[in-house]
């Protein structure tokens, strides 16, 4: 079955599993954190957008303390049945999260944007989740000049930008876009890496950024 015939429930498999993407990013994902968390005794990561909680339970196993949430029932009951221990709950990345769970040394969303109407409130969602001098990790399918022109001269324009994926992607990042939405919500410092093929042809990128220990 395509990723792009889902049924209802969203997920394609009942059980969860980390998507090839995922399994390709985070290993990136943790040595930036470790390196990150050299200076820091709070091992605490907030997940918006936790999915039936594999990538949640592979950070846990490596040692970092996860909370999440998702606006899927079905992912969150996934989850629950899955991960019990895991701390994993519904709910948006428009809610303000902050105000319910606090603030956390780091925020990681994974191929989440790329589905969100208002990624401008999004963001601003994940800045205040943030403690100041913290960072925000986004990850999203690459988008750029080179791989468009390859879709295009291959003929797969209409597979990958396809219009019939009921609550597939809506929006579609580069990296001067993800940056310029990052740095207009506050964030400083953004790095981002390619994963997955050659950098042109990147299957996805990963965003890094700080937000500001102060905002003078």
């Amino acid at each position: 079955m395509s990723s792009r015939t889902l049924p209802r429930n969203g997920y394609l498999h009942q059980a969860p599993v980390l998507h090839i993407a995922n399994r390709l990013m985070l290993p990136v994902i943790a040595r930036m954190l470790d390196r990150y968390y050299q200076t820091q005794t709070d091992r605490r990561i907030f997940e918006v957008g936790c999915g039936t909680g594999a990538s949640a339970s592979w950070l846990h196993d490596h040692g970092f303390d996860v909370t999440g949430v998702d606006p899927s029932p079905t992912g969150i009951a996934l989850a629950h049945e899955h991960f019990p221990h895991l701390k994993l709950h519904s709910g948006s990345g428009y809610d303000d999260l902050a105000a319910q769970y606090g603030q956390f040394p780091c925020v990681l969303t994974m191929e989440v944007i790329e589905h969100v109407y208002d990624p401008r409130l999004f963001v601003a969602r994940l800045f205040d989740l943030v403690l100041p001098g913290g960072i925000v990790i986004v990850t999203t399918p690459f988008h750029g000049y080179w791989k468009n022109l390859a879709l295009a001269l291959t003929g797969r324009m209409d597979a990958h930008f396809t219009a019939l994926w009921a609550h597939g992607h809506i929006k579609f990042w580069s990296p001067v876009t993800l940056s310029t939405l990052l740095s207009e919500t506050g964030f400083a410092a953004i790095r981002i890496h390619r994963v997955g093929r050659i950098p042109a042809l990147a299957r996805s990128m990963i965003a890094f950024a700080n937000r500001p220990a102060s905002m003078a």
